[in-house]
């Protein structure tokens, strides 16, 4: 798993469901994480705090049913959204999802950002579109994140990336072309959480060598 050194430490929060559940962010700024099922979202997440078992990864798509709460740095709070998309589980539980995903959306007030991650193979679809559309319409920024860069060939990156570009609509500047494996996208994904959040980049190697800690030590 790649490194990321501007991150010190990274705690899960809680999990929960409904509006009276959400743990209070303590007036940090908070950044949602949504995308298909098994498009990477705990690789993300683990990667991007340097835990590794922060987020659990599984290989069956659709394990996060809750909303999934983690503090960074005392910096911002990240929340991850359940997958949309493959899961096998029943119709009903799949609408109970997208009620409480569509209700968190629309009210979560800490809520600065989404991250909307594409999986680097595939096409986005109607999902990705209506989605960047609706949590706009919230005021909400959108950071569209296109994982498992690593899974294709150096050659086919760039065709891949005006792919997706243009099924969402959006100049491929605009993308953040990630992978959990190689660290590819790191810095670009940080510096635009960094302001998304309006928080201030912090030197961690820097300051845990003051602390007289190893800034490696997990």
């Amino acid at each position: 798993m790649a490194y990321n050194p501007h991150v010190n430490q990274a705690t899960f929060i809680k999990s929960a469901v409904h509006p009276p559940d959400w743990p209070d962010a303590g007036g940090l700024p908070e950044i949602a994480v949504a995308g298909r099922s098994n498009v990477g979202k705990s690789s993300l997440i683990n990667t991007l705090v340097n835990r590794h078992r922060l987020a659990k990864v599984s290989n069956t798509p659709g394990r996060t049913q809750l909303l999934n709460f983690f503090r960074v740095d005392d910096r911002f709070v990240l929340c991850d959204l359940p997958g949309y998309g493959y899961a096998k589980v029943p119709p009903h539980v799949k609408a109970q999802w997208g009620r409480m995903i569509e209700t968190y959306l629309a009210e979560r007030v800490p809520l600065k950002a989404l991250l909307l991650l594409m999986d680097a193979r595939r096409t986005p679809g109607d999902w990705e579109r209506d989605l960047i559309t609706w949590i706009s319409h919230y005021g909400r920024a959108v950071l569209p994140v296109v994982t498992k860069i690593d899974k294709l060939p150096v050659s086919k990156r760039k065709p891949a990336l005006g792919r997706i570009a243009k099924a969402m609509g959006l100049p491929p500047k605009q993308l953040v072309a990630w992978s959990a494996v190689t660290g590819d996208g790191l810095e670009p994904l940080w510096r635009r959480v960094v302001r998304l959040t309006g928080t201030r980049a912090v030197d961690v190697a820097a300051r845990a060598a003051l602390d007289g800690a190893d800034p490696g030590d997990r």
